[in-house]
Parts: structure tokens; sequence; C-alpha cells
């Protein structure tokens, strides 16, 4: 481990796979609650015409993505609120034109291909630059801030949306800032993860800490240090063998899910037998500790 902080390529990107090992769980987790684990994904779509107008305009790839990204976000929420039964489909031409736009595109700039796609649709920690690495930091920053900052608005809205509109929460500005904030994940995990990765990372973790924890707080804390470990693992593990990074760190997500899913059924069971040895407890001596639950009491 420490012979590989000596290439200065890898300390940039041990880095981004901490950043993103804590971003994407935490944006992630009010994905979940909200039922749009898929959410990342589409994005990702979206996020390939970005990546492709970086190489057509001769800027930096993040920078072109973020804004598309956004808007795509925005038009996302918006296809929500007044999509209705078209929404699907809209949301459909949306994610696959994001991909068709991107291969044109980037077959349109001077010397692309769709290789040049390839280490953002995968991943590729030899290419994660001081300048990127700079602007993940940001991205990372402002992300951490919002999921972080205001969870308990975020939670609050993810759970039900007529009570928060109730309680007076703006829910249609924190919708629209979660979209957004899910939209910067996506450009801040796409060099490490990959575009087609990056929801992965966004949702296994916190389904894999959802299986132990029995609190939003702790599925989060949990979720978190998921990502982190199992991105620093795969980026670790794809120096070595020379493979995406994107796929080792799902692939080492969903083991993580499955072990704790393993270990956790035996003890979600024991839980659930000593409950009910506890409730058939309290009814005996309710009932004056001679009648079993359920059964008449006379008096």
């Amino acid at each position: 481990m420490i012979d590989i902080l000596g290439y200065a390529f890898m300390q940039r990107a041990l880095l981004a796979a901490v950043l993103v090992g804590i971003t994407a769980p935490a944006v992630g987790i009010y994905l979940v609650q909200r039922r749009q684990a898929i959410m990342g994904d589409g994005i990702g779509h979206v996020a390939l015409t970005g990546v492709a107008l970086g190489f057509l305009t001769g800027t930096n790839p993040i920078w072109t993505a973020i804004g598309v990204t956004v808007l795509g976000a925005v038009l996302m929420e918006l296809i929500r609120w007044y999509g209705k039964a078209r929404g699907d489909l809209a949301l459909a031409m949306l994610f696959y034109g994001g991909m068709a736009g991107g291969v044109l595109l980037i077959n349109l700039a001077p010397n692309g291909s769709n290789a040049n796609l390839t280490t953002f649709l995968w991943g590729s920690i030899t290419t994660v630059s001081a300048e990127d690495l700079t602007a993940i930091c940001v991205l990372a920053a402002f992300v951490a801030a919002v999921a972080l900052g205001l969870r308990r608005q975020l939670f609050a809205v993810c759970q039900d949306e007529e009570f928060a509109r109730v309680t007076g929460l703006p829910v249609r500005l924190l919708n629209l800032l979660l979209a957004v904030t899910a939209a910067l994940t996506v450009t801040v995990a796409m060099r490490v993860v990959g575009l087609l990765l990056v929801s992965a990372l966004m949702v296994v973790p916190v389904a894999a800490a959802q299986q132990a924890t029995r609190s939003f707080a702790m599925t989060l804390v949990a979720a978190i240090g998921i990502g982190v470990a199992v991105s620093l693992s795969g980026t670790v593990y794809s120096f070595y063998v020379d493979v995406p990074p994107g796929a080792s760190i799902v692939v080492l997500a969903i083991a993580v899910f499955a072990v704790i899913t393993a270990l956790a059924a035996p003890l979600a069971k024991r839980r659930a037998r000593r409950a009910a040895a506890a409730y058939d407890e309290e009814c005996t001596l309710e009932a004056g500790g001679t009648n079993p639950p359920g059964d008449d009491v006379k008096v």
C-alpha cells in the first residue's frame, strides 16, 4: 500500500476515491428514500453529452459535464412534477438522448472518437489530473454541505412531501436542490467510478447499511463508511491488477452487501424472537400470570 503513494497520480486517485466514497452514499440515501435509485444512472447518461461537449470545445470535460447534468437534473425534476402519465416516456428520451448526443458530439470533435469516452464510462485512476482534483474537491465540499447540513429537511421531504409542505418546508426548492446535488455527485464520481456505474455506488452502500442499522443517522454514517472503504479498496486493487476502478469498486460494494445481508438475517430473526417472547410475557403478566395471551380473563 505504501509503495503506490509514491506515484503522484495515485495520490490524486486515492483522494478522489475518498471524496467519491463520501459524497455518493450521502446523496444516494435520499434517492433510495424517494425510491429513485435509478436517477443517478439517468444523470450519468445525460453527463455523457457534457463530457463530449468538453472535447468538442476544448475545455475540461468536468466543467461542461456540470452544466449539462445540472440542466438534465432540473429537467428530470420538472418532468416528475408535470409529466404525469407521459413522465416515464419523457425521462427515457432524456436518458437515451444524452447517450446519443455524447456519441455524436465526440465524433464531431477534432481527433475525437468513442475511445475518448471509455475512461469516463468506466473510470480510470491514471486520468485524474491536478485540475480535475481541484474541481472534485470543490464539488464534493458543496455536495457534502448540502447532503449533511440539510439532512433533516431533505429526509422530511423524501419521507412525505405533503407533511413536509404542511410544516412549512420549501418542498420544491429542496427537491431541485437534491436533484442538482445528485448531478454534481455524478460529475465528482465519473473519473473514478465511471458514468455507467456511479449509480451503484450511490445505492449499494446505502442498501448494505440498511441491513445492519435501525435509524436514518446510523444508516447514513454506515453507508459513508462502506462507500469510502470500497472506493479505496477498489482503487488500490485496480492499480495492482490493471482493471477499471469503477468495476472493482462496484463488485466490492455488492460483496459487502451480500456479507452484511448474510450476517444480518440471523440477527434480525433473533431480535424478532426476543421481541415476541417479551410481548408474550407482558401479555401473561397483564392477564394475571395464569392465562395465555389471547384467552379471555375471568374476573
